[in-house]
């Protein structure tokens, strides 16, 4: 079992906690795609995810392939996300 898994942090959380489940969801479909798609490292290279007033950050300790920024973005822009594209990545 993985247990390192990314910081998950979002602005005002603390009065709008619905913004961390909705990070953990994107993070779980995320990985699920990574995990389809046979990528087996892509977990080890993030470190945070951040809801910041509706734009998803992704913090790398790596910088991610194509691919794997792709899955942020599918997750993000789904129903399960906040359902824009507003993607940013950071190493």
């Amino acid at each position: 079992m993985f247990l390192d898994h990314p910081a998950i942090t979002a602005t005002n959380s603390d009065v709008e906690p619905d913004r961390i489940e909705r990070l953990e969801r994107v993070y779980g479909y995320a990985m699920a795609l990574a995990d389809s798609a046979g990528k087996v490292h892509f977990v080890d290279k993030l470190t945070q995810l951040h809801d910041h007033k509706g734009t998803l950050i992704v913090f790398w300790n790596e910088v991610p392939d194509e691919a794997e920024r792709r899955y942020f973005a599918r997750a993000w822009a789904s129903k399960v996300g906040d359902g824009t594209e507003n993607v940013e990545h950071e190493c």
